[in-house]
């Protein structure tokens, strides 16, 4: 083999990363335009979210007037005000969305993550409640502050995810891109990664998802759950005052299921979308290709989560320093 058309093959290898250089594009197009517009969005979030306060507030007290009238209002509007909820800003619908688009999942799966997250964080809202305001009897401000410590906890946690994406996709990038070095030519021969045979000798991405990708989900689940709800909070808060803590929670998990519903249909639409792509993809393109455009693709997510992290650890705010959203 000569020298020329070593170079050449080399200079054709590397023309194959020509998606990298498409998705890290728009993957800065996406992280500039998520810096300049999300301080207006969450703007507008809070000025929603204070009416619905209030509207939320006159059902409590309806409640510990007349439970048995008031109670089945209160929990329908906590529940659709969790599906109008899950609509606005939020972190947990960046990491879901950027997920099952970038990695291969099962459906139940996917509807399993949304599931366990939005359960987790009505549960996590009715235990730091009971904890901060039963069990130690501490003041009001605590709750608020150990709620915006578990947000910010939850945005190091997103962070944290997309790092761990980016490491795993580099890595597989890596192996694409090396050149496989022929070192036997003989029927029996000692099957090993670089022995240039043609014979698959790793795992396929839809095969490694269903290994090692409990870590990420755990990661998805925590990420998205462990940030308790606002409005859950105020609901929570008022209820103890009010002496209907018992109602309380039940709205909350009602907000709960009505987050569930919505963040579920919404991965269901990004499960549809990636699975059409992927039908559409055939077998037209070659496999390299395909493996590094959806190797890229990994990255590209992940990339947007350390963004969407670094965005979302800045614009939080303790209470009493800012308006808080959602």
């Amino acid at each position: 083999m000569s020298v020329v058309y070593q170079q050449r093959a080399a200079r054709r290898r590397w023309l194959t990363l020509w998606p990298l250089g498409v998705f890290l594009l728009l993957a800065a197009g996406g992280i500039l335009w998520l810096w300049q517009a999300w301080p207006q969005v969450m703007m507008k979030s809070v000025v929603w979210q204070r009416d619905v306060n209030q509207q939320m507030s006159g059902l409590l007290k309806a409640v510990a007037a007349r439970p048995a009238q008031a109670g089945g209002s209160l929990l329908l509007f906590s529940f659709l005000y969790g599906v109008l909820h899950a609509l606005g800003p939020g972190h947990g619908k960046v990491v879901i969305t950027t997920w099952l688009a970038t990695h291969p999942s099962k459906l139940k799966s996917s509807i399993g993550l949304t599931l366990a997250s939005s359960l987790l964080q009505g549960l996590v809202a009715i235990g730091l409640v009971v904890v901060v305001l039963t069990i130690l009897q501490l003041p009001a401000r605590q709750l608020h502050m150990s709620s915006f410590w578990l947000e910010k906890g939850s945005y190091a946690l997103v962070g944290v995810l997309g790092v761990l994406l980016c490491v795993r996709a580099l890595k597989k990038l890596r192996q694409l891109l090396r050149r496989p070095k022929f070192t036997a030519f003989t029927p029996h021969h000692v099957h090993h990664e670089g022995c240039g045979c043609g014979h698959q000798h790793l795992p396929d991405p839809e095969q490694l998802q269903s290994g090692d990708d409990w870590r990420a989900r755990l990661m998805i689940v925590l990420s998205m759950g462990m940030r308790p709800c606002s409005g859950a909070i105020m609901v929570l808060l008022f209820s103890k005052v009010v002496g209907v803590f018992s109602w309380g929670m039940a709205s909350a998990l009602a907000m709960a299921a009505g987050t569930s519903l919505t963040i579920t249909s919404l991965a269901l639409l990004v499960h549809s979308f990636r699975s059409l792509a992927v039908k559409l993809s055939g077998h037209k393109a070659p496999v390299l290709w395909r493996q590094i455009g959806w190797t890229t693709l990994a990255l590209a997510g992940g990339a947007v989560l350390i963004a969407a992290a670094v965005v979302m650890w800045m614009s939080a705010v303790p209470v009493g320093r800012g308006i808080r959203p959602f």
